[in-house]
């Protein structure tokens, strides 16, 4: 494994050097398994057999569980072969490619969830129109990222890093942090209607997590989003499609 020390920041590479934490609850993914259960929790339960949940950035697919009780087929894409090599062992479909472009036809997801991806690309807007062309109208949209504040940049790199449970070293750049404002006008402009809410870890949990009383950590809703922030969405009907998504390019099975 690489020297994290050397690696410089947001480089994808940290996601190969921590392979073997992605599954741990006291790892240096903490924080993620936290955040995937806060994503489910504004999942709606699968509305019929075949449903698509599409999970952007999927890392070890730590959403895996989530998805199954929900009654989803789990297509997971990443630019990762560590990481969607450990997540195809916890059933998800996976798919190698790029959040900016993904290789799945228009309208194949019933849920499109893009957690802990925004503050890592340079170009988020983008990324939200490939969540518009992914889902289908009515879907849903779940996201999550850190926003372009200073507060942000003090609470999740200079203080998060260095606390047990915040994120690994390195694995942000705060100037990839992301423009509340432009994120929500970007949604309109290719059709979602996203709402913004704050989120931090409880307290209480934290406290008990820390003394091994508790596997998890519960994200508790706030009314201030300029931390980290959460997105609950909607693909806007459009007129009725013809036929279904090329099967093709939606993966069968993991």
């Amino acid at each position: 494994m690489a020297d994290p020390s050397a690696r410089v920041r947001n480089d994808p590479a940290q996601y190969d050097d921590l392979t073997d934490q992605w599954w741990e609850p006291a790892g240096g993914f903490a924080m993620l398994h936290w955040l995937a259960a806060s994503r489910a929790g504004h999942v709606p339960p699968a509305p019929g057999p075949g449903a698509v949940l599409v999970d952007l950035a999927c890392g070890g697919g730590l959403m895996a569980p989530h998805v199954a009780r929900l009654g989803y087929r789990h297509v997971g894409i990443d630019l990762g072969a560590a990481g969607l090599a450990l997540a195809r062992t916890h059933g998800v479909a996976v798919v190698r490619g790029s959040v900016l472009d993904v290789p799945l036809a228009d309208g194949c997801a019933d849920v499109v969830v893009a957690g802990e991806i925004l503050e890592h690309v340079a170009d988020d807007a983008r990324v939200l129109a490939e969540c518009a062309r992914l889902l289908r109208p009515g879907g849903t949209l779940v996201i999550d990222a850190i926003a372009a504040t200073r507060l942000a940049g003090l609470v999740a790199v200079r203080i998060g890093e260095r606390l047990p449970g915040g994120p690994p070293p390195g694995i942000h750049d705060p100037a990839l942090f992301v423009d509340r404002a432009a994120l929500v006008a970007t949604a309109d402009r290719v059709g979602l209607d996203l709402r913004l809410v704050g989120l931090r870890p409880s307290l209480r949990d934290t406290l008990a997590w820390r003394r091994g009383r508790r596997s998890g950590v519960r994200m508790r809703p706030t009314r201030y989003t300029g931390v980290l922030f959460a997105g609950y969405g909607r693909k806007r009907p459009t007129a009725v499609r013809s036929g279904e998504p090329d099967a093709a390019h939606v993966p069968s099975g993991a």
